[in-house]
């Protein structure tokens, strides 16, 4: 009994590897189609439920997809809603792995599929480039997957010479909507355990196939598998934004709400489901594939029930998770969300480049102030000077924390593409931080020349404008770039303006210095120098973050 058991782990392991080993794979190479189908997502909801649903059928994880929207929404990449809507498309999606899994796992002959395409796969493994090592995971994961599957189906034992197990079994399948809540409730407890509702249907389909369970039981224990699936969003929720946690909380209300619906008519339900089925739903051989019928039925249903009322939905998921204390602090933070089985690296990175163009707005909207008060000398200055001090506390926590952030993301198995982005954008986020010190600095300075009433030299306001416009033009480049590529002629333009920034630079200090020959005012030179050297860094900083964008694919 014992060794059977260690060989049903076992060919569990072999079955998750391979999951994690091809999703992991998919994810690398088409990590960037996905993040640009998020980025071209609307708030139309129909367009969510198709997002969702092709991100879980590409990435083969329902959970994976789940805490990657969970992560979007803390970053505010997603609305709500269109996170809801995300969700009820990856509840469809995941039904993709099901079909595989019946069709080809239990039609086939799996050792004839599985073996070849881990033997092609495998001289891609030995590849000096990155992206057909990529395309070798992929194989090789799926190979796995399916001798996984294999392994599962042999250490399962034979219903025949195991008759005390049915019996066992029999005890809990006859007690009407008691059974349903039961087995609800070890398909919930089975997802749990092995972090996948994909691994757990793997499982339930197999006991189905091998005679351990009939098809309305199997059925059940799907539906719990639904909503056993949510607690990895869930988990990958605490600590996370009040609409990132609402997002968690939605996923498990709509598959419990799908469950209660579903026990009312359960035993009518799965009589439509083997009256539809196109192929002969009573022999034990199409028992998965009546499964998998039922799953897809189900959660396209469940999901066209709720479309309609997804604003509804929204405002009670609103009402039952409230903003905490913490959630209405002025305190920075970005959580890193991965899932056990399935990791984000790749979508996370999105993430952080949608960070990154915060930061670049709140520096911008620094730099605008300070020159909205130095042109206008009377506004008041105390109050304004305070905003501008957390602006720059702020990006100090985003620079921070962003870092961490992509650290964490390092720590993963990236593509080279990935791996070069991370590096651009550590790079990105320290320049933007220095660009938000200097443009503190300038507002002391200015604030310094109206409390000491210092008069500037009478060119000094054409000087700055022209200074000033451009800095803004340098903002601009790459505030417009900070998640894309940024083009070669770009960079030889930015090289251009860095030249003109240094050519302003060095022909107002000396005409300063001649200033100061001829009898000026050392008090109004020396402020004006400061604020020449501060821009000047504004420049350098700018120039740094347009060759690091460079890099950023």
């Amino acid at each position: 009994m014992i060794i059977t058991i260690f060989k049903l782990l076992g060919a569990l392991g072999v079955f998750l590897y391979g999951m994690r080993v091809m999703s992991e794979g998919i994810q690398k190479v088409a990590g960037k189609k996905m993040q640009s189908i998020l980025n071209y997502m609307t708030a139309n909801r129909v367009v969510a439920v198709l997002t969702g649903f092709l991100i879980t059928g590409l990435i083969q994880s329902s959970s994976a997809t789940t805490v990657m929207v969970v992560s979007f929404v803390n970053a505010s990449l997603l609305t709500l809603t269109q996170a809801i809507g995300v969700i009820m498309g990856a509840n469809i999606g995941t039904t993709v792995t099901t079909w595989i899994v019946s069709v080809i796992g239990f039609k086939f002959k799996i050792t004839a599929i599985a073996l070849p395409i881990v033997g092609i796969g495998l001289p891609f493994m030995f590849s000096k480039y990155k992206k057909r090592r990529d395309i070798g995971d992929i194989l090789i994961g799926f190979g796995l997957l399916f001798l996984g599957l294999m392994f599962l189906k042999s250490s399962v034992p034979d219903i025949k010479s195991n008759p005390e197990v049915l019996e066992f079994l029999k005890n809990y399948t006859e007690l009407g909507f008691i059974s349903f809540v039961i087995f609800v409730g070890v398909g919930s407890i089975l997802t749990v355990i092995v972090q996948s509702s994909s691994a757990a249907m793997a499982i339930t389909v197999t006991m189905a196939f091998m005679g351990w369970i009939g098809f309305e039981t199997a059925a059940a224990i799907v539906l719990g598998e639904n909503i056993g699936t949510t607690v990895t969003a869930y988990l990958a929720s605490i600590g996370t934004s009040v609409n990132a946690r609402r997002t968690a909380r939605a996923h498990f209300l709509f598959n419990v709400f799908g469950v209660i619906w579903m026990a009312f008519i359960f035993r009518y339900f799965t009589a439509f489901i083997l009256k539809i089925a196109p192929w002969n739903s009573s022999l034990q051989e199409n028992l998965p594939l009546n499964l998998s019928l039922f799953h897809t039925v189900f959660n396209t249903t469940n999901t066209l029930i709720c479309l309609p009322f997804i604003a509804q939905f929204t405002k009670l998921v609103e009402k039952l998770v409230k903003a905490k204390e913490s959630d209405l602090s002025k305190e920075y933070k970005l959580k890193y969300i991965s899932t056990g089985l399935q990791d984000t690296a790749e979508m996370n990175i999105q993430t952080a480049k949608i960070e990154l163009i915060k930061m670049a707005l709140i520096i911008e909207k620094m730099f605008t102030t300070f020159l909205d008060v130095f042109r206008n000398p009377d506004k008041k200055m105390g109050s304004i000077v305070e905003e501008v001090k957390e602006m720059e506390n702020l990006t100090d926590q985003m620079q921070e924390e962003i870092t961490k952030f992509l650290v964490e993301c390092s720590k993963e198995e990236l593509s080279e593409r990935s791996i070069m982005n991370v590096n651009a954008m550590m790079r990105v986020v320290n320049e933007l931080e220095n660009i938000g010190d200097s443009c503190y600095k300038l507002m002391i300075l200015t604030e310094r020349k109206y409390d000491k009433k210092i008069q500037l030299h009478k060119k000094a306001k054409e000087e700055f404008n022209d200074f000033t416009a451009l800095l803004l033009e340098f903002m601009g480049i790459y505030k417009e770039h900070l998640n894309k590529h940024l083009e070669k002629r770009l960079l030889e333009f930015a090289y251009k303006l860095e030249s003109k920034i240094n050519n302003l630079r060095d022909n107002l200090k000396k005409a300063a210095q001649k200033r100061l020959q001829v009898g000026a005012d050392v008090k109004s030179e020396l402020l004006y120098l400061d604020l020449l050297k501060h821009f000047e860094h504004i420049g350098d900083n700018s120039l740094n973050i347009a060759q690091a964008l460079r890099h950023v694919y």
